[in-house]
């Protein structure tokens, strides 16, 4: 089955594409010279209500130990979607969808110290005519210690720190979306705790935690818990975490990174997470164990399945050109069904500024195994895309054209 679809999206970060119009005291003043640009910043820096483009709107208390930012982003969309053969297709072989795909509020700061911060999103575009879907109202819900750089702990709900593209910003995806490989394994968010720190002033990262295991706003209680690792690697500097060279580097930069996520999840929890889109492993259209999954238990089995995820990725840019890799692999062991599900899968992408931080042209191959022990359910993705920048990713109108051969 083949499946084509074209896709415009427009992506606006509400925090980050809008200014104040309403002039302040201390504009007018410095307008008129009556105070330097050094008089200005300070006085700006003491202010309680202020506008800072890439957080929203700031409230600090006059010591400086409180503060909190407000801000958002939403994502309008049309979607074309083309079925080529009726094997496996619905029974409406095409489809034109209009959708908010994405529309969030974050409300995050720092409480008492500035080593004490805190993040919460909200993504309305997850409740739908009174449904929950895509795991519910609250993304991320967190606090954040910082001991130093090099050692914080996060405790809270967050997203799983597997895998490059899940953890870059939907605002700052290269195409409209991500590829169906990350999809197809990437876990989404999970609550637990995180020991985290940046090294060398972020020349190496790294990430150790544990959480729940069933995924966005699920508190699992059984003795099972889910294990994730993640260390990346940045030899010539600190990458920002985006995919596309909207910034012209005038430098290369390299980033290379590696996960580890390990699970168990009884058959009942299965059920569970397919339902409610929990963990992308397990998603009922996507993810690659429940694609193709021959092993045979019930809910009522009491079968408990071990996962296994490993990726490897890296990311390049330089003067407008941008190159991204994964390459992710998995196994599900059904411990008394003695069956085994292997399966692996990984994209590349590159993109190019045809007119330097404006229009960008990029191209995506993906390819995925569900299952390396059967036959005839492999998945293909080429995609195209061409991405205008009006205010780089915090305003931009992006379209892409992805075709999706699914045997």
């Amino acid at each position: 089955m083949k499946r084509l679809g074209i896709a415009v999206g427009l992506c606006l970060v509400m925090s980050q594409a809008g200014a104040v119009s309403a002039k302040s005291l201390e504009d007018v003043l410095k307008e008129k010279g009556v105070i330097s640009e050094e008089d200005y910043q300070e006085v700006m820096k003491s202010a309680a209500v202020t506008y800072k483009p890439g957080t929203g709107i700031n409230l600090t208390s006059a010591d400086g130990k409180f503060s909190t930012s407000i801000g958002g982003f939403m994502q309008a969309r049309y979607t074309l979607l083309n079925y080529d053969d009726a094997n496996g297709a619905p029974a409406q072989k095409r489809s034109r969808t209009f959708e908010v795909k994405r529309a969030k509020l974050i409300v995050s700061g720092h409480a008492y110290s500035r080593d004490i911060t805190y993040n919460l999103t909200t993504n309305f575009s997850n409740i739908s005519g009174g449904t929950t879907k895509n795991g519910g109202l609250l993304e991320n819900a967190w606090i954040n210690y910082k001991l130093r750089d090099e050692l914080q702990v996060r405790a809270g709900q967050d997203k799983v720190q597997f895998g490059r593209q899940l953890l870059t910003p939907a605002t700052a995806l290269q195409f409209i979306d991500q590829s169906h490989v990350t999809v197809a394994f990437a876990p989404t968010y999970d609550t637990g705790v995180n020991l985290h720190g940046k090294i060398a002033k972020g020349l190496l990262t790294y990430s150790v935690a544990g959480s729940g295991g069933l995924g966005q706003n699920y508190a699992r209680a059984t003795e099972n818990n889910a294990f994730t690792a993640r260390i990346t690697v940045n030899p010539f500097g600190v990458m920002k975490n985006s995919e596309s060279d909207v910034e012209n580097s005038d430098k290369p930069l390299l980033s290379i990174g590696s996960s580890f996520y390990r699970n168990t999840v009884t058959e009942s929890e299965a059920s569970t997470a397919n339902t409610n889109n929990s963990l992308g492993f397990l998603k009922k259209k996507s993810g690659w164990f429940a694609l193709n999954n021959k092993g045979s238990v019930s809910a009522t089995s009491k079968e408990e399945i071990d996962f296994n995820l490993f990726s490897v990725d890296t990311a390049f840019k330089w003067r407008g050109l941008s190159l991204t890799g994964e390459f992710m692999t998995g196994e599900g062991d059904m411990q008394r069904n003695n069956y085994k599900q292997h399966a692996l899968g990984a994209y590349a992408q590159a993109g190019y500024m045809i007119i330097p931080k404006t229009v960008e042209l990029a191209y995506r191959y993906a390819y995925l195994d569900p299952n390396r022990n059967a036959g005839n359910d492999h998945w293909v993705e080429n995609s195209m895309a061409v991405s205008w920048y009006i205010k780089e990713h915090n305003l931009k109108l992006q379209a892409d054209y992805t075709a999706i051969h699914k045997q």
